[in-house]
């Protein structure tokens, strides 16, 4: 619903980036390999953490629109038990536009955090 005030898609994108902006950033020492989202063209980080039955999610990035994508994600998933981020649809990526405005790269990229994201989720689930 957020960006659902936005018509144009340059404002979406511009929103997306100041969503990044927001994003702590991750400290230089969690910033590891291990932890790094591989089929990303920019550098992506995610950490995740279960607490209380919910994972939390945290990451940071080296390039703006994917420090938005991330956040952006993060704000959706983040704080949720791992069935429910298992068996999100994430169907708003394509209601807000974000399919048909993303080159295929950066598409790529969005698809990796996701499958990273749910992976973190399952793994959470199984240890539980």
């Amino acid at each position: 619903s957020d960006f659902a005030e936005f018509l144009d898609m340059f404002d979406k994108f511009g929103y997306l980036i100041d969503f990044g902006k927001n994003l702590k950033t991750l400290d230089e020492t969690l910033k590891t390999d291990n932890c790094m989202i591989k089929g990303c063209q920019a550098h992506v980080w995610l950490i995740s953490e279960l607490r209380d039955g919910k994972i939390i999610f945290q990451a940071d990035a080296n390039a703006d629109y994917a420090k938005g994508l991330i956040a952006m994600m993060i704000y959706v998933l983040s704080g949720h038990t791992p069935d429910e981020i298992i068996n999100a649809p994430l169907n708003f990526i394509e209601t807000i536009g974000f399919k048909s405005m993303l080159s295929m790269k950066r598409a790529g990229g969005l698809e990796s955090m996701i499958k990273q994201m749910k992976l973190d989720a399952k793994v959470h689930k199984s240890i539980a």
